[in-house]
């Protein structure tokens, strides 16, 4: 397949983009920074000059694919009108990346038993509602002859395929810890998270590419953790002394309202059922913090 993906020069679309490349799949890949088409070149992507903001750059690629991964942003809605109007009536796959933030509940750090599935999900906070009206008008998309489907990825961690790309939740502790001496969570560090490694993420969209019915919600993850056993590794392995409580107020100087209440301070506890019964996945990597102990890089 012509595959075109924004966010190619990231994290998670440079993952996906490498992947699907090494299946076989022709791979245009959205980049905002000249200096990554090297990198991009060297994994098989073919770089498309661009941001979100290029309603005709994205159009265009749009219907030259086969196929269209969103996996730059899950706020910009302009981005993705304009890849519906792109392929409306095409029946072509249109895949969007949302964040499991989107059931978080600003815990400030306090566990909770609530888990939440694909087919039961809560109103959004205000905070989240205009992330939530993306999903909803991606899902739409099937009522216009679009494959449409809604990804909502949970923590990723792991080492993505380009250079310098890093995921967002683990790399903030990892920073303040480095930059402090001091290893935070938020809170007392009791709020948990599902999580999922990238490898599995980029599978399941390869697969999700290929099978997914038309206006499906999937979550994604394979396994979670609060955040409190997350620093420890963390501290652990940067040869750093026990994690710290960390009061939400000082935690938003640091990381910003939104990183600080949702991304680390929350509890977002999710079960992708979808994928597994509708697309075969099968997640290989099911704990964190085994990988942050055995796996992941220092430095």
């Amino acid at each position: 397949m012509k595959v075109f993906v924004t966010g190619a020069g990231g994290f998670i679309g440079g993952t996906i983009a490498a992947h699907l490349a090494r299946a076989g799949h022709e791979v245009r890949g959205l980049v905002r920074r000249q200096e990554q088409f090297a990198d991009l070149e060297a994994l098989g992507i073919a770089p498309v000059a661009g941001d979100l903001d290029d309603r005709e750059v994205l159009m265009r690629e749009a219907r030259a694919a086969d196929a269209v991964i969103n996996a730059a942003s899950s706020d910009h809605r302009g981005a993705v009108e304009a890849l519906l109007e792109a392929l409306e009536g095409s029946g072509k796959t249109l895949l969007h990346t949302s964040g499991s933030s989107i059931v978080g509940d600003v815990s400030g750090g306090e566990a909770t038993d609530r888990i939440y599935y694909e087919d039961a999900l809560p109103a959004p906070t205000p905070d989240k509602a205009a992330r939530v009206a993306i999903d909803d008008l991606v899902l739409a998309g099937a009522q216009r002859g679009v494959k449409s489907a809604v990804l909502c990825n949970t923590l990723i961690y792991g080492v993505g395929a380009v250079p310098g790309a890093a995921s967002v939740q683990l790399p903030r502790l990892i920073r303040q810890a480095q930059k402090s001496g001091v290893m935070r969570h938020v809170g007392r560090g009791l709020n948990i998270w599902s999580n999922v490694h990238v490898d599995d993420v980029a599978e399941l969209y390869r697969l999700a590419l290929e099978k997914t019915p038309a206006g499906t919600f999937y979550f994604v993850e394979s396994g979670e953790a609060d955040f409190r056993t997350m620093t420890a590794a963390l501290a652990q392995k940067m040869g750093l002394g026990a994690p710290q409580d960390w009061p939400l107020e000082q935690a938003i100087e640091e990381w910003g309202y939104e990183m600080a209440s949702y991304g680390l301070g929350s509890n977002s506890r999710v079960r992708g059922e979808r994928a597994r019964k509708l697309l075969g996945w099968t997640p290989k990597r099911t704990s964190v913090t085994d990988w942050i102990r055995d796996e992941m890089p220092v430095g």
